[in-house]
């Protein structure tokens, strides 16, 4: 298998992803590392890059690669166990359509159950607005959904040429501009 990202329209993409249930399986190990090196690698080629589903590189697992500023790490299994009323709008981009941007709504805040490398159960809550757009952007994928299926109308898809030539423009129509992790 490569570390190829899979671009829209590859139909493993919207296939959904199976849950880890042997963390002893060297198997799943393999899979944990490739991922975070292929994040990694994402990173290094392109300059940002804060996280990357196992789906997105042809792993159909439940397994989510991060990188917040602080080194690559996983999230197993990771589902959303709550979310916030407030909701904010974004344009949001994608490493599986490098092309496009699609305005979409996020709800502000959200609350996760993960396990790690080693099983452990985790729980994140009240998670901030930055993280949590990444984190329901990344579980989405884990379910066969992309950014462009959340798009809040089909005139908010449009290439990234001329959102960049428009910047000021797009971004005054929406709440809030990701900021990239370095």
């Amino acid at each position: 298998m490569s570390n190829n990202i899979l671009i829209l329209g590859n139909p493993l993409l919207r296939e959904t992803s199976e849950p880890i249930t042997d963390f002893s399986e060297k198997t799943n190990r393999a899979d944990f590392d490739r991922l975070k090196s292929a994040l990694e690698n994402f990173r290094q080629k392109n300059g940002f890059g804060r996280g990357m589903a196992g789906i997105q590189i042809g792993i159909k697992k439940r397994i989510v690669a991060l990188n917040l500023g602080e080194g690559p790490f996983v999230i197993i299994n990771p589902e959303i166990i709550e979310r916030s009323n407030a909701r904010f709008t974004m344009w949001d981009d994608c490493m599986s359509f490098p092309d496009l941007m699609v305005r979409v709504a996020r709800n502000k805040s959200i609350g996760i159950r993960f396990q790690d490398e080693k099983g452990l159960l985790h729980e994140w809550r009240d998670i901030e607005q930055d993280k949590a757009e990444l984190l329901q952007h990344e579980i989405d994928h884990l379910d066969g959904i992309m950014a462009v299926d959340r798009a809040i109308t089909p005139t908010d898809i449009i290439y990234r040429n001329e959102f960049e030539g428009n910047a000021s423009m797009y971004n005054q129509m929406v709440d809030y501009a990701i900021k990239p992790t370095t």
